[in-house]
């Protein structure tokens, strides 16, 4: 049987399937075109979040059986047309949760003090100590929007500094929330006034689509700043830009835009300067990006070996 992996998925997947006695093809990212050229040569597919397994892809892939994401989020993955072809789908849910939550960390102390502007500044030979002046996160409040395993870590570390929390998560339990110390609201638009900062840890799908937008943005308290290193889309970006140029929002940090990688097209680039944007490093460690491949690897030898895989995103 063979395997195809993409998206300079860590070579410990690759070691992991010839091992088991696979034969494995490691290709750089492809586009539709080139995947249909090719998809039936293959058994199995492991990629990570550049290439797109669309419907057309699927519908092609008479051989496939099953689809691995190495990271968590499968939004590049057409489920409900694999799924119908009887095609798993699996991902690998827990190896990013640290990166992701460290870097969320990061992107709040960036966004409360400047880091990256004041980094420009002295790059550019200028030393404008009172432009970059920042607040601490020390009593701040920390708005929350998803509680699952990277919510909850980010919890964790925010109020080792010293920060109240407060959640939104339809799905989780108000005894896990205020285990954790922190307080339960029922819906977005009652988390929004009652933040300094607030973080979204949501899945991308039809009802987090805009989550945060043009009718609810206002709503948040003026001079609040927004991190978002889940997915974009989950924040509408005209709407973000409009509130940070007229001051409402004091800041923003974003790991993740509506269309990647062009992001010389999106409408935050060099938007505002109160806008912190880096090339979605959410779960770019060295360790993440082992666990995850060793993660999924094991998972696509066990399924083309006849058995379950362990964290399956459908049902077959």
């Amino acid at each position: 049987m063979k395997v195809l992996v993409l998206d300079n998925v860590n070579t410990v997947a690759e070691k992991n399937l010839k091992t088991a006695g696979l034969d494995v093809d490691v290709m750089k990212s492809q586009s539709e075109e080139e995947l249909c050229e090719i998809i039936n040569n293959y058994e199995a597919v492991i990629l990570r979040n550049t290439t797109k397994i669309t419907r057309k892809v699927i519908e092609t892939a008479d051989k496939l059986k099953v689809i691995a994401r190495a990271g968590v989020g499968v939004d590049n993955i057409d489920v409900e047309d694999a799924t119908q072809k009887g095609i798993w789908v699996i991902n690998s849910p827990n190896g990013n949760t640290e990166a992701t939550a460290e870097h969320t960390i990061a992107m709040i102390l960036s966004v409360a003090r400047n880091i990256p502007q004041g980094y420009d500044n002295i790059r550019e030979g200028k030393f404008d100590r009172s432009k970059f002046v920042g607040v601490e996160l020390w009593g701040k409040t920390l708005g929350i929007a998803g509680f699952g395993k990277i919510g909850s870590r980010v919890a964790e570390i925010a109020r080792v500094l010293g920060m109240n929390i407060i959640v939104y998560d339809p799905y989780s339990t108000e005894e896990k929330i205020q285990n954790a110390g922190a307080k339960k609201v029922e819906n977005i638009d009652q988390l929004l006034p009652l933040c300094d900062f607030i973080t979204v840890h949501v899945p991308k799908n039809k009802d987090t689509i805009d989550l945060i937008n043009s009718d609810n943005i206002y709503k948040i308290k003026k001079g609040a700043r927004l991190i978002n290193c889940a997915r974009g889309g989950i924040i509408n970006e005209k709407a973000l830009v409009k509130a940070l140029n007229d001051g409402h929002i004091a800041g923003a940090a974003l790991d993740v835009f509506e269309d990647e990688p062009d992001i010389q097209k999106s409408v935050l680039y060099n938007c505002c300067p109160n806008l912190i944007i880096v090339p979605h490093l959410g779960a770019s460690t060295i360790e993440a990006q082992i666990k995850v491949a060793d993660d999924v690897s094991i998972q696509v030898v066990d399924v083309l070996s006849g058995k379950l895989p362990k964290t399956p995103v459908n049902k077959i």
